[in-house]
């Protein structure tokens, strides 16, 4: 059953909709100034988009969300396709992966590179290249002392003076990231003048090294032109659903960069583009001026301007030296997307991790991690963890634990060491994936729920036997060749947590007194060892100091004995 125009009863008033399948799962998120006459328009029989007639074909029913004005329903919008992820929109394809600069809000704050920024932080980004952000983080980390995220001092946080001077250095370093380090140039400029006059003259070099510092980093920026004062251009271009949406952005005369968002554009061209825009000045400053492909609409510009506190005049510049800016910006999306589909045409791990990212239902399978465990009669207790980026192991990434805790079954452990490795995360996966079925999958959510890691990425638990996967409040999926990324990544971690227990194992042979004594197994090895607090003291215990101990009974006591006494 399809939906009956005739039957539609919509308001005439801003708002968002969502066309919904038989199933109650959203298949589309728009958002209009008028409702009514929106959602009639897609029964037209004039349509320019393709995937329209096939929308209406796969939709039951429409929704809607009224809102106060065009603008709350443009913000709304975004949010509903963060959550939903609806398939006849146009998505970022790593909308997951993009990482933020934070400075927190501590006493004395820390800076960080992260995907997850704590409450009440301060945050610029996203940035698409990840260890271009790490570098701006280290740059300014190093030299203004500023602390990070593990509260390791860096080389000139001690010798800050005091706290006031130390809180200064992190505002300067906040406007250096709003972009405003002209303005910066000429307080510390004044600073240092004001120091040498009071003759403080180390206090004054310190103002010097900053300068120094901030001038090499806006020597580097080396195209300019007199026309381009604080604007942004944005280029687009699509092969197929591929496209590419990129941001040139200038200030004070130089082009100081690009930033490139792959998506998988559906539908138009002004949809894709105001879902990059509305991504990308969500948490920094928009320029004075915004040069576009194409209208992006009231809402967004309105938005622009609510998001700087100041107008943004969104243009689409016709003829003269902005539009040649813009066009520069399209000719190096075309770029991108000729460089995309290059990489992956030949890319069979990127193609996995694309085909498990359907088969789970989730926008991408960029990042994974997979825990297992592996211990041998509850003495070498260890686990491990393997990443995957586009299906490729990161093997820079892999980690080995030890496990600390008490647990002598797999559950147990691998509860500790993921616990162990959440608290220690700066940026989150896609999908955290172990080993074992429902009952794993249900103490580790509920591990990392009791944590406050929930929602932060999704958890699956694989079992060996039949290669079911388990999913919270989804059905078990049998996997096939579309699921070969989770299977590599189990086979992976498993691979590499048993040759760490190996490694241990064989340091450990000639320590292990306990293993060759026939009947002594995991539990009652570490039941003795708690008694006596070590094999020192088993070593020299009576056969009645033995038999005391809880499920020991005289024969075991006897070959205990026996074994040490030779």
């Amino acid at each position: 059953m399809t939906i009956d125009a005739s039957d539609l009863d919509l308001p005439r008033k801003a708002g968002v909709y969502l066309f919904r399948n038989s199933e109650d799962v959203v298949l589309y998120v728009g958002k209009a100034s008028n409702l009514s006459s929106r959602v009639k328009s897609y029964f037209s029989n004039r349509q320019d988009r393709e995937m329209i007639p096939r929308l209406l074909k796969n939709s039951v029913k429409v929704d809607f969300i009224v809102t106060q004005n065009p603008t709350e329903a443009l913000i709304l919008e975004r949010q509903l396709i963060r959550e939903f992820k609806p398939r006849f929109n146009s998505l970022l394809k790593d909308d997951k992966s993009f990482p933020f600069i934070a400075i927190t809000s501590d006493e004395l704050p820390r800076i960080m590179y992260t995907r997850n920024a704590p409450l009440g932080a301060k945050i610029w980004g996203p940035f698409p290249d990840a260890g271009a952000a790490k570098q701006v983080k280290q740059l300014l980390r190093r030299h203004f002392g500023i602390r990070n995220s593990k509260n390791k001092l860096p080389f000139g946080f001690v010798d800050s003076g005091n706290k006031e001077e130390y809180l200064e250095r992190v505002r300067i370093v906040g406007s250096i990231l709003d972009g405003d380090a002209g303005i910066i140039i000429e307080s510390l400029q004044a600073n240092m003048d004001n120091a040498s006059e009071s003759l403080e003259f180390e206090r004054a070099s310190r103002f010097r090294d900053k300068i120094a510092i901030l001038r090499l980093i806006i020597s580097e920026n080396v195209v300019s032109s007199r026309f381009y004062q604080d604007c942004d251009a944005v280029g687009f271009s699509a092969q197929g659903d591929s496209g590419c949406v990129v941001i040139l952005h200038a200030k004070e005369g130089i082009v100081q960069g690009q930033i490139n968002y792959p998506l998988i554009h559906r539908g138009r061209v002004s949809d894709s583009v105001s879902m990059v825009l509305s991504e990308h000045y969500e948490n920094r400053k928009p320029p004075r001026t915004l040069l576009v492909p194409i209208e992006v609409g009231e809402a967004m510009s309105e938005w622009l301007s609510n998001v700087r506190g100041t107008k943004v005049e969104v243009r689409v510049p016709k003829r003269g030296r902005l539009s040649k800016l813009r066009e520069m910006a399209d000719r190096n999306a075309e770029i991108q997307i000729i460089k995309n589909s290059r990489r992956g045409s030949g890319n069979l791990e990127e193609g996995a991790a694309n085909d498990g990212a359907m088969l789970l239902g989730m926008a991408s399978l960029n990042h994974i991690v997979c825990f297992d465990m592996s211990q041998n009669q509850g003495r070498e207790r260890v686990g491990a963890s393997v990443v995957l980026h586009n299906g490729r192991p990161s093997k820079s990434e892999y980690r080995t634990y030890r496990v600390k805790g008490d647990s002598i079954d797999d559950l147990g452990m691998m509860s500790e060491v993921i616990s162990r490795w959440a608290r220690r995360q700066e940026s989150w996966p896609d999908l955290l994936l172990i080993d074992g079925g429902e009952t794993h999958l249900s103490k580790i959510i509920s591990v990392i729920e009791k944590g406050g890691f929930e929602g932060l990425f999704e958890v699956a638990a694989l079992a060996k036997k039949e290669e079911k996967l388990h999913m919270k409040d989804k059905a078990p999926i049998i996997l096939d060749r579309r699921g070969r990324v989770l299977i590599y990544a189990r086979d992976e971690s498993h691979r590499f947590v048993n040759r760490y227990h190996r490694k241990r194992r064989s340091k450990g042979a000639l320590e292990d007194p306990l293993e060759g004594i026939e009947g002594l197994g995991a539990k009652k090895i570490q039941t003795l060892l708690r008694h006596f607090g070590g094999i020192k003291g088993i070593k020299v215990a009576s056969l009645n100091e033995l038999k005391g101990v809880p499920g020991i009974g005289r024969e075991m006591a006897k070959r205990i004995r026996i074994h040490f006494d030779g």
